[in-house]
């Protein structure tokens, strides 16, 4: 009997450590949290998904700067904060790989809007599927929609961040989907 409940206890340590593992893919670990496509990140505002993502020489009609494609992100975002959020074209940011004598600091970009100025509501969308470069995501939202980014054209690694930024102008974790094209 003695040993019966010891192979079930140590079956339920195993059972519980891998659900532990797999639950938690998109929490914050350490400062970060990393995902891959598909997977929900789940952030202190809202809970974020990137759907797919793909390469393109045109979207929509619009056309990027010779050198560089297009990367098309589909996004879900689902509010659960029990507040609106105020969400902005700068939300979320793409990086890429680097080439060999390239500056890593400068591998990066934000999502393609028509406008200038550090106000996000002069700015307005080049594809109607894109996200709004301004939104309140109400409590319970949610959104989906596409990020539209001019990378590299040499370029397939890439990953799609967010880094919470709290109201007493400090920063929280930073989120990572990482992919390759």
């Amino acid at each position: 009997m003695k040993k019966k409940w010891i192979v079930l206890s140590l079956c339920a340590v195993f059972m519980l450590t891998l659900s532990a593992c797999g639950s938690r893919v998109g929490y914050p670990e350490d400062g970060q949290a990393i995902g891959e496509i598909g997977d929900t990140m789940h952030t202190a505002f809202f809970d974020f998904t990137i759907n797919s993502a793909e390469l393109t020489d045109s979207f929509d009609g619009y056309t990027p700067a010779e050198g560089y494609e297009l990367l098309v992100a589909d996004i879900t975002i689902e509010n659960n904060s029990g507040m609106d959020q105020p969400m902005f074209i700068w939300d979320f940011q793409v990086q890429w790989d680097t080439i060999d004598g390239e500056d890593p600091d400068q591998a990066f970009g934000y999502a393609v809007y028509e406008g200038e100025g550090d106000d996000a509501t002069t700015y307005t969308n080049v594809s109607e599927q894109q996200l709004p470069p301004s939104y309140d995501l109400a409590d319970g939202e949610t959104r989906e929609g596409i990020l539209l980014y001019e990378v590299p054209a040499d370029r397939s690694e890439f990953s799609i961040s967010f880094q919470e930024y709290f109201a007493d102008d400090t920063t929280g974790d930073v989120f990572f989907v990482f992919f390759n094209l």
